[in-house]
């Protein structure tokens, strides 16, 4: 399994706007196959700050996601808004409560 760590952080009075687009584009990965999970969040202490916790059942699954017209269009959308470039992590799975 393949875990993705992305953390995306608005401007200033751009929150709103980002976790619209953010839970607009929910629905969308929902189709994808070799998705496992896809959990948007909220920082508690950063209400600007967004995590999305991805899970794919591997690197194949990651690309296709990555490559999709929908994934592009995202960040066409949220690029303006961020206040700084993404921190994106990936890390291979090694255990998990199930």
């Amino acid at each position: 399994m393949i875990i993705v760590s992305a953390v995306l952080e608005a401007q200033a009075g751009k929150e709103n706007d980002m976790e619209r687009a953010l839970k607009d584009f929910m629905p969308k990965v929902q189709s994808e196959e070799g998705t496992i999970a896809y959990i948007l969040h909220r920082s508690k202490g950063n209400p600007a700050k967004f995590m999305v916790y991805e899970k794919y059942v591997d690197e194949a699954a990651l690309a296709y996601h990555g490559s999709t017209d929908y994934f592009k269009e995202l960040f066409d959308k949220v690029g303006p808004m961020l206040a700084g470039a993404p921190s994106i992590e990936i890390y291979d799975e090694l255990a998990a409560k199930k």
